[in-house]
């Protein structure tokens, strides 16, 4: 296959996946972003987890808001559940891997907090046990999905949904739905001078 014609076939699918999440998550995106300004505000902070790529995402996501989206400012509370290597091999190896994230969600969150589980399938065991411990502690389960929801419907609110079945796109349409997130959340609550 030619690479020129294999690159202008993902960018029509990657298109056609911006086209259709789009209008599929706009409430959705709405109500996560009052979610986490009202934690914001409530002087909570937002804690976010996922597996493998959306481990990254987690990890990205964070890093916009403790040191800079846009601009600089003051830092916004947010940490990924996916860096402490020892904390997590402890978990997996002493509990199981599906306590990886519930644990420290146990341990760090407050019920002024949002827990963003993100999941390009909605299914992962980790992501779902840790919405359901947030939810158990009066805080906020909220998440990041694709496909149909998977098993984070009705565990996660608010959860957007990515209406794709191809992991990829899901995942480049949680980055972007991830910065949009960050860029809303600055703008509320970072006021700032524009970074170079």
């Amino acid at each position: 296959m030619d690479p020129r014609q294999f690159l202008a076939e993902q960018f029509a699918e990657h298109e056609q996946t911006v086209a259709t999440t789009r209008d599929a998550v706009a409430e959705s995106f709405a109500a996560l972003v009052e979610a986490c300004s009202r934690a914001i505000e409530a002087g909570g902070k937002i804690l976010f987890f996922g597996n493998g790529g959306s481990a990254a995402d987690a990890q990205h996501l964070a890093a916009e808001l403790v040191v800079r989206y846009r601009v600089n400012g003051r830092a916004l509370a947010a940490i990924a559940l996916t860096t402490d290597t020892s904390l997590l091999t402890a978990c997996a190896n002493d509990f199981s891997y599906d306590d990886i994230f519930a644990r420290q969600v146990e341990a760090l969150m407050k019920p002024e907090d949002v827990a963003i589980g993100i999941s390009t399938s909605g299914n992962s065991g980790s992501v779902i046990k840790a919405l359901e411990t947030a939810r158990a502690i009066g805080g906020t389960a909220a998440g990041l999905a694709g496909r149909d929801g998977g098993k984070m419907v009705g565990v996660a609110d608010p959860l957007v949904v990515v209406p794709s079945t191809v992991t990829a796109r899901i995942q480049e349409m949680h980055i972007l739905l991830g910065h949009a997130l960050c860029d809303m959340l600055e703008k509320r609550h970072r006021p700032g001078v524009q970074a170079h």
